[in-house]
């Protein structure tokens, strides 16, 4: 079943003789439960494409669909609440709140959101990242890769459609790397969570059901690894 549809989306920077077309004419779609990487080089239009697909930013035309809702069709506030409670976005270099505990900045989405907390949904998920010991602490008593799992904890609570990750090792060693995508892979197999992920190692690529190569804005292959 057909979760996201991206039709003709283009993103320019600047205008005139200085404009930057980070993404060119790009289409494609992911069905619900797809795991799919996004690669290509450096400045190819990767990150663009992800920051758009998750609300972040505006194309200059074209559209995304996710769930059959137009999301550029939605204001601001709109937006806001439907990137909140649809997308959850793993970045990098973690982007958690320093003062909050870890359970706050897990809970972050649903509280901004006025939603209780599911007390179960909290424990197993906790449980399933390994972080049932670290529930006190904050952010800077935490490893890298413990940081990670957190959030992705974050991007998971509210039980998102999609979930969009930056090249989430990108800041990690090969081991926590490796613990981190096979945490997103079990959610992924395990409860059909659809991932889209930005990486720049073909290794964690080739682990994905699809993998597409963004290259000067423009799709240059859509590939099935594995039906």
């Amino acid at each position: 079943m057909e979760l996201l549809r991206v039709e003709k989306l283009s993103k320019v920077y600047g205008k005139g003789e200085t404009a930057v077309k980070a993404l060119d004419d790009v289409s494609f779609s992911v069905n619900k439960g797809e795991f799919v990487a996004i690669i290509g080089p450096s400045g190819s239009g990767k990150s663009t494409l992800l920051h758009l697909l998750g609300g972040v930013d505006r194309p200059t035309s074209g559209k995304v669909f996710i769930d059959n809702s137009d999301v550029y069709s939605l204001n601001e506030t709109q937006l806001a609440i439907f990137r909140r409670r649809q997308i959850g976005l793993i970045y990098q270099f973690y982007n958690l709140i320093p003062i909050l505990t870890v359970e706050e900045n897990m809970t972050l989405p649903l509280l901004l959101d006025e939603h209780k907390v599911d007390p179960k949904q909290l424990k197993d998920l906790v449980e399933q990242l390994g972080l049932t010991e670290r529930l006190d602490h904050l952010p800077n008593q935490l490893s890298g890769g413990q940081q990670q799992r957190v959030s992705i904890g974050r991007a998971l609570i509210s039980n998102p459609a999609i979930m969009l990750a930056d090249e989430p090792t990108g800041n990690l060693d090969s081991k926590n790397s490796a613990e981190i995508i096979n945490l997103l892979k079990m959610f992924n197999k395990t409860y059909k969570q659809t991932l889209i992920m930005i990486t720049h190692d073909d290794r964690i690529a080739l682990q994905a059901d699809r993998v597409i190569t963004i290259e000067d804005g423009k799709v240059a292959s859509d590939e099935v690894i594995r039906p």
